[in-house]
């Protein structure tokens, strides 16, 4: 097969945040397959004067810190627009960690390891870093956006460390009309939805009758475990893991399905 046909046949529903589908869009693209962008979620900065406040008050004092952990590359993005106009010079005895490899690879170019588990994505698999068994008297700064998974933070504060969260963005839904996204997938041959977090399957669920509306049965691609087992539960048939939101991860992982969608 050659290999930029190796998705040939193959018509993805992209729905990453608003404005951050276009490298997934060209990477399928590039293997011969199509895709269409239908965002489910936008991404912004913490905007209320009461959250940059508490926002710039946290990074001014990054130095008091022994560890950083970053729960997302848009944690990593969000986060540098602060860090980077306080802290010209990184805190050199900062102990940093990502929750998966694209995040830890978002980290690149730092003065220091960034420590990233190699079994996954999901907080589960950081917290079983051996760095982060003994954290007692620690004092710990998790860069996420509003809302979310509270798991991190409680183990590591039942471990004995002090965890403070530094909010750097909020997630809104998107909220088209469910016709909108079904005239979507019919008029484009869609046969395979792309779901890159929890949150947007949300979305999704909210969206559509899953069951009534047939889209449980189109393939279902999610990047771990957890959300698979979710996704089930909503009523998707065929939902495939690409243990991972890269764009290498879900390109990899697109190829296994358009071969069973050719078979």
């Amino acid at each position: 097969m050659i290999q930029n046909q190796l998705l040939t046949g193959l018509t993805a529903l992209i729905t990453r945040p608003r404005g951050q589908g276009q490298s997934i869009v060209d990477a399928i693209a590039g293997a011969g397959g199509k895709s269409v962008q239908f965002p489910l979620m936008e991404i912004n900065p913490v905007s209320s004067d009461e959250s940059v406040i508490e926002l710039r008050k946290q990074v001014q004092n990054l130095d008091r810190y022994d560890l950083l952990i970053f729960i997302s590359t848009n944690a990593v993005k969000f986060g540098f627009q602060w860090i980077d106009r306080y802290w010209p010079q990184f805190p050199a005895q900062l102990e940093v960690f990502a929750v998966g490899p694209t995040t830890a690879a978002a980290l690149t170019g730092l003065p220091c390891t960034v420590h990233s588990p190699s079994t996954g994505m999901q907080s589960e698999d950081l917290l079983a870093l051996p760095q982060l068994q003994q954290v007692q008297g620690n004092k710990i700064a998790l860069f996420r956006g509003r809302g979310g998974r509270e798991l991190l933070a409680d183990t590591l504060r039942e471990r004995g460390a002090q965890v403070d969260t530094i909010e750097t963005y909020e997630r809104s839904m998107l909220v088209p009309e469910t016709g909108e996204l079904l005239n979507s997938i019919s008029e484009n041959g869609v046969n395979v939805i792309c779901v890159t977090s929890m949150q947007i399957l949300d979305s999704l669920c909210h969206l559509v009758d899953i069951k009534k509306d047939g889209i449980g049965l189109l393939p279902l691609l999610v990047p771990s475990e957890r959300i698979r087992d979710n996704a089930r539960t909503a009523g998707f048939v065929n939902v495939y893991c690409s243990y991972g939101a890269s764009d290498e991860a879900i390109l990899s992982e697109l190829k296994e399905i358009a071969g069973y969608l050719s078979s």
